[in-house]
């Protein structure tokens, strides 16, 4: 294919070398001379193993040159990679006046050009930005429609300084943004990166913008959270932090995989609250500041009263709780967050009532009963034999565990009740007969 790299920094040079290496012919456009004269000469101009090689091999075979004009680039080639820079203003909000320069320039190009032409966007930007403000000035400056005389993707890059050409080729996962499930761009892209062996997935352009935050937000935090636990390991005397670690890292059913990971209701139980609160007690003790951690019951309790507010803001007052455990199959009632929105509820005078059949409320005891004593005193008044009980009762309907036979309730509401749904209990939330409202989706 033939193919203009709009913007040649750090991940701009990476995908016009590699693409070159592919086979595929690789106009590079920039504004800075400084960018373009190396290339031209056949070196690179950022430091980055094996980068400097391919881009010598492809001006060498004349599948790789550079411009500062776009009417060059664009008409020369059939596919726009947009790279350019999206840094960080005084306000923390990203600057998107290079992404939107471009856009100008180029649908000033599309105005004369008659060929289809696919637009891939890899710069990080906001989701909703390539929706909403970019191919509108695409639109708006060529005269033309995106998906019909132009296609539109977004494609985010997992690239890592120092191991970029070798993440090029072995990405974790190729992501295909599209305005139009099936759309042409998309198409087009695909085609692309069909040499590349890694999972593709093709999804909307808002969920493809978001995933690079997700990506880059979780490392992050990850980072954080590894010094945290090194910083309080060494100040309670553990030998080696770094074998904490490694051992930690050796879990792949939970510590490294995707459990935990689907937005959703606040954390509860026996374990997690207690070991949070303990471990920020210890560093707390040890003058050793963990903000990361000791940030983890606050967001928790945000969560909670995310709950709170969507009930409160229907404006309905006879509230039906599905589940009452802090996860499905089990009665262990002990820190469930659902206890903690039932009090809260109650206290504002709603009529509530309760249905969890792996609770036996007359044979509570132990941590359990205590629990439930100090939290809910008034809890098994509340209860309703059935969840056939609870929808006749019930104008809103909050889901607060996963359990089986909760996945067909939302199929069996009246039309005028809602449902709050905290689990996410089916994927196709347009079964709901009702209102359906998630609490993360």
């Amino acid at each position: 294919m033939k193919i203009s790299v709009l913007g040649l920094g750090y991940v701009g040079c990476v995908s016009a070398a590699c693409f070159t290496d592919m086979g595929h012919r690789v106009i590079g456009l920039d504004v800075d001379p400084r960018k373009l004269e190396p290339i031209r000469n056949g070196s690179s101009p950022i430091v980055e193993p094996g980068l400097g090689e391919l881009i010598k091999n492809a001006v060498v075979e004349g599948l790789l040159t550079v411009t500062d004009d776009y009417e060059e680039a664009i008409n020369g080639t059939e596919i726009s990679l947009v790279c350019v820079g999206t840094p960080s203003m005084e306000s923390g909000s990203p600057n998107l006046k290079y992404t939107k320069r471009v856009c100008e320039q180029m649908g000033s190009v599309f105005s004369r050009k008659n060929d289809f032409h696919t637009v891939i966007f890899r710069s990080t930007i906001p989701p909703g930005t390539v929706e909403n403000e970019l191919i509108p000035i695409l639109e708006s400056s060529s005269g033309k429609k995106e998906g019909k005389d132009f296609g539109v993707c977004f494609n985010p890059e997992f690239l890592r300084e120092a191991s970029a050409v070798k993440d090029f080729y072995h990405p974790p996962k190729i992501v295909i943004g599209e305005r139009t499930p099936g759309s042409r761009a998309g198409d087009v892209l695909q085609e692309l990166y069909a040499p590349i062996d890694a999972p593709l997935v093709r999804t909307e352009l808002s969920v493809s913008e978001m995933v690079k935050y997700a990506d880059n937000c979780f490392h992050a935090i990850k980072v954080c959270f590894a010094n945290e636990i090194g910083n309080v390991a060494k100040g309670l005397g553990v030998p080696d932090s770094h074998k904490v670690m490694e051992i930690f890292c050796l879990d792949t059913q939970l510590n490294l995989s995707p459990y935990y990971l689907k937005p959703g209701f606040a954390f509860g139980g026996s374990c997690l609250p207690k070991d949070l609160r303990a471990i920020v007690k210890m560093s707390q003790r040890l003058d050793i500041e963990c903000p990361v951690l000791s940030a983890a019951m606050p967001s928790n309790d945000l969560q909670i009263q995310r709950a709170i507010d969507y009930i409160r803001e229907s404006g309905k007052k006879k509230v039906g709780i599905l589940g009452m455990s802090f996860k499905a199959e089990t009665d262990d009632l002990r820190e469930s967050p659902i206890v903690q929105v039932v009090s809260t509820l109650i206290g504002k005078g709603y009529d509530l009532c309760i249905y969890d059949e792996n609770i036996s409320w007359d044979e509570l005891f132990g941590a359990n009963l205590g629990f439930l004593e100090s939290e809910l005193p008034y809890a098994q008044s509340l209860k309703a034999g059935s969840i056939d009980e609870l929808l006749e009762r019930s104008e809103i309907i909050v889901v607060a565990n996963a359990a089986e036979e909760f996945k067909s309730v939302p199929a069996r509401m009246r039309e005028d009740q809602i449902m709050v749904d905290l689990v996410r209990i089916v994927e196709d939330t347009g079964v709901a007969r009702g209102t359906y409202i998630g609490i993360a989706w």
